[in-house]
């Protein structure tokens, strides 16, 4: 049997990776309809690589059912115009279970959310991720990468055994640090995406990143893939001047260890009209005192 072709694929994920809000009503179930709108407001907005069930969709509030209702939502709605990375995770069962079934739904990708447990070796990162994606030979599989401990020859290990892990979304806020994990891992190898948004996106596309997650921009579709522009033309300045209008929003997102990350998205949505503040545990909503200065800074954008 012939490998899978994943060179378009990789091309997805050298580009602004959008992580969709989920859409709540007010009696916190999935707004389907909010959320179908959203979606095709960043697909006519550009977009080109969609990951359902991310950190700023509420991967970890959302219900296994509403997991999936999720995947094939945003499959149906993308209907082909953007490549669909689906998040997945928890235990291995689960993980190859959601992944078979994003592939049955027509995703050609999945983003391995770190793995939740206390006690991660090494061995135990590269024998969780192979199990997954031993189990879907078709399909791209791009770790997600938010453990400072982990090494670079790890993922090379992992790359060998399994070909279809074709990138990695790499999430620890040192640029630095980056750099040495993709020469050590293989820079040519992955296709290596700076998971901490446009906040870090210049910093870690000089240490080889090619594209960038991105929280903002459900909010502001143009000025996220204004950045990936200014940063494939190694327009620094220019990347810089977008950076620093976005920068109190995205600090904003950042404080106490990201308390109020997808809030904030949902905030500025809900100042536009596109969808309510609802947010479920452990996030919760901004205080009153607060919205206003979040409608502010959208407002700045000339969204």
């Amino acid at each position: 049997m012939n490998s899978p072709d994943f060179t378009s694929l990789r091309n997805a994920l050298a580009d602004v990776v959008a992580i969709p809000v989920t859409p709540f009503t007010a009696d916190d179930t999935l707004d389907t309809v909010a959320h179908r709108a959203l979606l095709r407001r960043l697909l006519d907005g550009g977009v080109r690589t969609l990951t359902p069930n991310g950190n700023t969709g509420e991967y970890y509030a959302l219900t296994p059912e509403e997991r999936r209702t999720v995947t094939e939502l945003t499959i149906e709605e993308a209907a082909g115009r953007a490549a669909i990375l689906v998040g997945i995770g928890l235990d291995v069962p689960t993980a190859v279970a959601a992944a078979q079934h994003a592939g049955a739904a027509g995703a050609g990708m999945v983003m391995v959310h770190q793995p939740v447990h206390p006690y991660v070796s090494q061995g135990g990162w590269i024998d969780y991720h192979r199990s997954i994606a031993d189990a879907v030979p078709e399909l791209g599989v791009v770790p997600y990468i938010r453990n400072a401990q982990l090494s670079g020859e790890s993922l090379a290990r992992l790359g060998e055994l399994c070909p279809n892990v074709i990138g990695a979304k790499y999430a620890v806020p040192d640029a630095a640090r980056f750099a040495a994990f993709a020469r050590d891992a293989g820079l040519e190898r992955f296709v290596w995406v700076a998971g901490l948004a446009e906040l870090y996106a210049p910093s870690y596309f000089a240490g080889g990143a090619t594209g960038f997650t991105s929280g903002l921009v459900n909010v502001a579709p143009a000025v996220s893939l204004g950045m990936l522009d200014a940063l494939r033309a190694g327009d620094y300045a220019a990347a810089m001047k977008l950076w620093e209008q976005i920068r109190p929003f995205e600090e904003l997102r950042a404080v106490r260890q990201s308390a109020d990350n997808v809030t904030m998205v949902k905030e500025a949505l809900a100042a536009l009209g596109l969808c309510l503040r609802d947010i479920r545990p452990p996030s919760s909503a901004l205080p009153e005192e607060q919205r206003a200065a979040v409608a502010a800074l959208v407002a700045e954008w000339a969204i």
